[in-house]
């Protein structure tokens, strides 16, 4: 049997942790941060407009802390639908906390926001930052799926909030490791739709690893039609995150930024159809924004069912430790034809 370096090295990783097991000699411990939040009540700045092709702006929050830990949020999503939450910090930090609401279902405010260190298999935190550059999140039974970049992997942890662990998993992502680009791997990991072709299958999509064609690597890691595909890359934009809607297409963040164009950010409906072993994946572009909106780096996206059936979208921006960025929560109702 031919085995790739990639392969080769996810093949190792797994091996030590089976043998590790979760025993763990410590832990990091869970660090509680407050967090201040001004809400945001429009989405084009100096204007009032709510609707925006398809999406209507809800609400949103600028975040900000005073503990030097908080911020580079990356990914995250909802244990409970609009409400509680766990997310990845690229620093190699896990992080959760609840969105406090209004009685109109508007964000006001994060509660009970707290953190903890990424650790290895002894239960010690992770210090160097290429082995814990988490950029993808996707949650199924308890379990998070977590896709790295630097050191390529996607690995699973159990979840516990008062207490995570190191990873008990890491799975094989198809995509030969050759062909990932340091800092441009897997910013989306999620679950395809349980009763679609992929039976919730984990699918990851990279941020700019690109093939000869350029367009960006994917592939569906799990269930019965496993394979490698791509995202056409249409423009400048770069893939940041990604889930799947209850009709089995999946929405992508996607970020842009030059000298010219100034940073941007785009959401693109991919047909669900396209992400299929050797195909190239495509859609429509649902929402463009730039500096004249409230955006900043947008990097992690979610989608939920709010309790009045509205369907969700909600992002989050990662300001990289940068007094000129801002780590901002955006909600929409996305409204289906």
């Amino acid at each position: 049997m031919i085995f790739s370096p990639g392969g080769v090295r996810q093949t190792l990783f797994a091996t030590i942790a089976l043998l590790s097991g979760m025993a763990s000699a410590g832990s990091a411990p869970v660090e509680p941060v407050v967090v201040s939040a001004r809400p945001i009540t429009e989405f084009h700045i100096g204007r009032a407009d709510k609707q925006f092709g398809p999406l209507e702006f809800v609400g949103g929050l600028e975040m900000t802390s005073p503990s030097r830990d908080f911020g580079a949020l990356s990914a995250f999503r909802f244990l409970k639908a609009g409400s509680d939450f766990i997310g990845v910090a690229d620093t190699g930090y896990w992080f959760f906390g609840t969105v406090a609401r209004d009685a109109d279902r508007r964000p006001v405010g994060i509660e009970n926001f707290r953190m903890q260190q990424m650790v290895d298999q002894s239960g010690q935190p992770i210090d160097e930052k290429w082995e814990v550059d988490a950029e993808g999140l996707a949650i199924k039974d308890g379990i998070a799926t977590v896709g790295f970049e630097r050191n390529h992997r996607v690995a699973q942890f159990r979840i516990d909030p008062d207490d995570m662990k190191a990873p008990f998993r890491q799975l094989d992502f198809l995509v030969p490791a050759r062909e990932l680009r340091q800092n441009r791997g897997f910013e989306t990991v999620t679950h395809a739709n349980a009763n679609g072709q992929h039976q919730g299958g984990l699918v990851v999509v990279s941020e700019k690893s690109l093939d000869k064609s350029g367009n960006m690597y994917a592939a569906i890691i799990e269930g019965p039609h496993k394979g490698v595909f791509t995202v056409k890359r249409n423009g400048d934009f770069d893939i940041t995150d990604g889930a799947f809607l209850p009709d089995g297409d999946l929405l992508l963040l996607e970020r842009s930024f030059t000298m010219a164009g100034g940073l941007k950010m785009r959401l693109r409906r991919i047909h669900g159809e396209s992400v299929e072993k050797g195909a190239v994946a495509d859609g429509p572009v649902l929402l463009e924004a730039d500096m004249g909106y409230q955006i900043d780096n947008m990097e992690g996206l979610d989608i939920w069912t709010r309790d009045d059936g509205a369907l969700m979208v909600s992002l989050i921006s990662d300001d990289n430790h940068s007094i000129l960025q801002r780590n901002l929560y955006l909600e929409f109702i996305l409204h289906q034809d």
